[in-house]
């Protein structure tokens, strides 16, 4: 079934609304940890509605959101919150998804999250890898079976 033009707003809002909402379910209602975080939700925006683009493709989603929260913790076990760490580590974080081509804009917030609200290692297990993996494979099965997209282009 082809999305009608008219519809694909609502569509993706819906669809945006359920990751977020299974995400946020699991953090509040259930003892299984930290689910979600804040860069998500822009996350399922490029999914469901630049789901084309290459920053949707799983590899970025997963791979940009693990290297800028490292980045971010690593800058706040080190130098700690200052104007300076704040700009290095978002600059860092930039760098390295640039290099390493897994360019998510989302991501490029999370050094700001893990230095504002003082993160250590143990965050990146939850959320950041256990909910990029939550939204890549709603996201597939969304977006592919459900709504008949292209996406993903490719997985890795």
């Amino acid at each position: 079934m082809k999305i009608r033009k008219d519809l694909e707003s609502i569509v993706s809002g819906i669809s945006a609304a359920i990751v977020i909402g299974i995400l946020a379910y699991l953090t509040l209602e259930t003892s299984a940890g930290i689910w979600l975080m804040f860069s998500f939700g822009a996350t399922v925006f490029i999914v469901f509605v630049l789901y084309d683009l290459e920053t949707a493709q799983p590899k970025n989603i997963f791979f940009g959101h693990l290297i800028s929260i490292i980045v971010g913790i690593i800058f706040n076990e080190t130098i700690g919150l200052s104007f300076y760490s704040l700009g290095l580590s978002v600059g860092v974080a930039i760098t390295l998804m640039v290099y390493f081509k897994v360019m998510h804009p989302p991501a490029a917030s999370n050094p700001l999250v893990a230095l504002f609200m003082d993160l250590s290692f143990d965050y990146i297990l939850f959320p950041v890898v256990v909910g990029t993996v939550v939204i890549i494979l709603l996201s597939i099965l969304i977006n592919k079976i459900i709504l008949k997209r292209n996406y993903p282009k490719r997985i890795f």
